[in-house]
């Protein structure tokens, strides 16, 4: 019985010990996009060509939200573009926060019918991204 006891205590020494903040191998390195404007470009690219934004009236608004999510995590990085030389981009980013606000407020996540105000901030969302994609565009050609 006492060999159970000083065994059951040993193994959870060893699984304890397992469990120390410390990561085997080096820790890795924090990544993330940096904001150019060509990576800017190339995500907006991908925005533009999804059916929200070539069909924002007819689509489900439902069915968009992970369309809108991505609008919105890039917000961040429109901002971060505008800098002195790009003031346009702050307005622009404001616009689209303001538009992505207008879906989620509603609950629009929720909604599994075109033609109703959600509707309509998917539309205001197609031409905010429009706009910003025309800028960034702009960006990327001339520097």
């Amino acid at each position: 019985m006492r060999t159970r006891k000083i065994l059951a205590v040993a193994a959870l020494t060893l699984a304890l010990a397992g469990c120390s903040g410390e990561e085997a191998g080096p820790t890795p390195k924090a990544g993330g996009s940096a904001a150019t404007p060509d990576a800017l470009a190339t995500k907006l690219r991908a925005y533009t060509a999804d059916t929200c934004f070539t069909a924002p009236a007819k689509q489900v608004p439902k069915g968009c939200e992970k369309y809108v999510t991505e609008l919105g995590g890039s917000v961040g990085m429109v901002r971060q573009l505008a800098g002195p030389k790009h003031p346009e981009l702050n307005t622009l980013a404001d616009s689209l926060d303001k538009n992505v606000a207008a879906y989620r407020g509603p609950h629009c996540e929720n909604v599994t019918t075109p033609g109703n105000p959600c509707s309509q901030a998917l539309t205001n969302l197609a031409n905010t991204l429009r706009d910003v994609k025309q800028a960034v565009d702009t960006q990327v050609t001339t520097g």
